[in-house]
């Protein structure tokens, strides 16, 4: 037997039992990743992210858990249903507030349904899925939107007969290799004289890079970093999603999970590229720059993370979303999933058949980016971009 709770913030479960069910391994399931978020105001009621954290518990603890949030808006998702939610306006219904489980602002791949190891994954998942709609049914919600899941989670949606939906992102795989040169060497002659250009320019305007974990920021340096990423986010006409204290929070709670990638220039910060990691991901999040260098993008967001993944032996780097540029830089594209259950019949039957046009087209798409990898023959193991 099992208890089902929802809780309306993470404080009310302990951090020891949460990331056993998959923080460990995942830098944002990580109890200290959501409490940095609650506690500095980057979610909450007043942000339209409403914290609903889906337990289950039995006579060891934590049994299962889905980290979710009651929403009245569709910002800071990265999987795009504003179409959605006007077309329930226009026919006089209400899509918000819809329900979504997620990391916030995070648009990357992983578990959403946490079970403990020694239970029946396959069973709890079912229970996890079946709450959360009868949830949905009592609290007059429209829909439940899952994203960026892992391929359990995408499964045990998909037998509960939500409908699944697929976009391509870019992810850099890293195939043993002995050292960034060494990488280059799987490139053709064109694209690795290009790359190595991009580097060259870099260096040559007197930028330099440092590696910083979370314990070596100190709250001067965070205050350019937090700058740095904040003009980002203004020059795309919005404030960013984040708070100066997160990054003091997470610098404090997370340790080497968080790290920076610093570019300096003499002594002075000219820009920063945001990261979290463990061994088996990079993630990249934000940048920024004080100043339009060239190739210092390219340079802080895509090529430092790949050398830090090859020397720290990490499988993978997911560097967010868009960006074509990224393929021409060693980034295949790769399939991403999300799982939606529409609670209106009507609406359900519209979105089924728009979501199988859209997937289509998005292997399609990706069948065609996969043509201008700069490789000279497929990495090993790389068959197809699925």
């Amino acid at each position: 037997m099992m208890k089902s709770t929802v809780h309306k913030s993470i404080d009310e479960l302990d951090a020891r039992e949460w990331n056993a069910l998959g923080g460990d391994h995942n830098p944002f399931l990580r109890h200290e990743f959501f409490a940095a978020l609650e506690h500095t105001d980057c979610i909450g009621t007043d942000t339209g992210w409403d914290p609903c954290f889906f337990t289950l518990k039995d006579g060891k603890g934590l049994a299962a858990a889905v980290p979710a949030f009651r929403k009245l808006h569709s910002y800071g998702e990265f999987v795009f249903d504003f179409a959605w939610a006007q077309a329930y306006s226009r026919l006089g219904s209400r899509y918000y507030p819809k329900l979504t489980v997620a990391v916030p602002f995070t648009p990357a791949t992983g578990p959403r349904l946490l079970v403990r190891p020694d239970l029946d994954r396959q069973a709890v998942a079912k229970k996890l899925l079946s709450d959360i709609e009868s949830y949905t049914a009592s609290h007059s919600i429209s829909s439940v939107h899952a994203l960026f899941l892992d391929e359990p989670a995408h499964l045990a949606c998909e037998q509960a007969g939500w409908l699944i939906r697929r976009d391509c992102q870019f992810h850099w795989t890293n195939h043993d290799y002995s050292s960034f040169d060494a990488y280059l060497e799987t490139f053709t002659a064109m694209k690795r004289k290009k790359t190595k250009r991009e580097r060259r320019r870099v260096a040559e305007a007197g930028i330099v890079f440092e590696t910083r974990m979370g314990p070596d920021l100190d709250e001067r340096t965070l205050d350019y970093v937090y700058a740095f990423h904040r003009d980002t986010f203004l020059r795309h006409g919005h404030e960013p999603y984040l708070t100066r204290a997160f990054f003091s929070e997470v610098v404090r709670t997370m340790g080497d999970a968080f790290m920076v990638k610093l570019a300096l220039n003499g002594r002075t910060p000219v820009a920063a590229a945001i990261f979290f990691w463990s061994k088996e991901a990079l993630y990249g999040r934000y940048w920024g720059s004080s100043a339009d260098y060239n190739s210092l993008h390219f340079e802080a967001c895509y090529h430092q993370g790949i050398e830090f993944c090859i020397e720290h032996g990490v499988a993978k780097f997911e560097p967010g979303t868009q960006g074509e540029h990224k393929v021409s830089r060693g980034f295949e594209p790769t399939i991403t999933w999300s799982a939606h259950y529409i609670v209106n019949r009507r609406f359900r039957e519209a979105i089924e058949d728009y979501l199988v046009r859209e997937g289509a087209s998005v292997d399609a798409y990706a069948e065609e980016v996969q043509a201008h990898v700069p490789f000279k023959q497929p990495p090993p193991g790389d068959e197809d971009c699925a």
